[in-house]
């Protein structure tokens, strides 16, 4: 089973030991989902649980950690009845991520984009074009296509093997229409695709 430890930066480690010796809550590494890449909950058996996805970048994975982290300890000061991601969850987040955010456990590139990211943390990062952009280049190298690189009225198929024309840009997203139905559906400019080539 992979270990909490193996899956963060080594310079990290113990910030992250000191949180989790201080903190009842059981961490547990999961397959990769599509649809989140952590949760925190509390099990009817009374256990605090947070899972987070397994993968191969350090610093996308550490920043779940302690989102979910903040999640627990956010809940445990201030109560259940507050939002999940309002002021109290915003203020534990940067808290808990503050000893971490220095060169020794983040690369310079990704530093300053972390240090913007914090002084107002979102819901989800993934809604943080920039660092989504910066965290995707310690990813594992391979073939990938992001919406904003493509040209409207392209073809794309995503991971279900859907297949979509894409549209044109609506603020920070873009509409795009699903071959099969006709449908309109919005993607953020950061949604990995496959470009459907057209054979001349």
């Amino acid at each position: 089973m992979t270990s909490v430890f193996d899956s963060i930066p080594t310079t990290a480690i113990p910030q992250v030991e000191s949180y989790l010796s201080a903190f009842k809550v059981d961490v547990k590494v999961v397959s990769k989902r599509k649809t989140k890449h952590g949760d925190y909950r509390k099990t009817l058996s009374g256990v605090h649980q947070i899972t987070i996805n397994k993968g191969s970048n350090p610093y996308r994975f550490l920043l779940t950690l302690i989102h979910e982290l903040a999640h627990f300890v956010a809940f445990q000061e201030f109560g259940y009845r507050i939002q999940p991601h309002g002021k109290e969850w915003k203020t534990t987040f940067q808290k808990l991520m503050l000893p971490l955010i220095n060169p020794a456990v983040f690369p310079e590139s990704l530093l300053a984009v972390i240090a913007l990211h914090f002084k107002n943390p979102k819901a989800s990062s993934d809604t943080d074009f920039k660092l989504v952009m910066e965290l995707g280049k310690f990813d594992p190298i391979r073939d990938r296509t992001y919406i904003y690189e493509l040209e409207e009225g392209t073809l794309f198929s995503i991971a279900d093997g859907r297949a979509f024309r894409l549209g044109r840009k609506r603020v920070k997203r873009f509409e795009c229409e699903e071959i099969s139905t006709q449908k309109k559906y919005i993607f953020s400019p950061h949604a990995e695709v496959t470009e459907i080539k057209k054979h001349t």
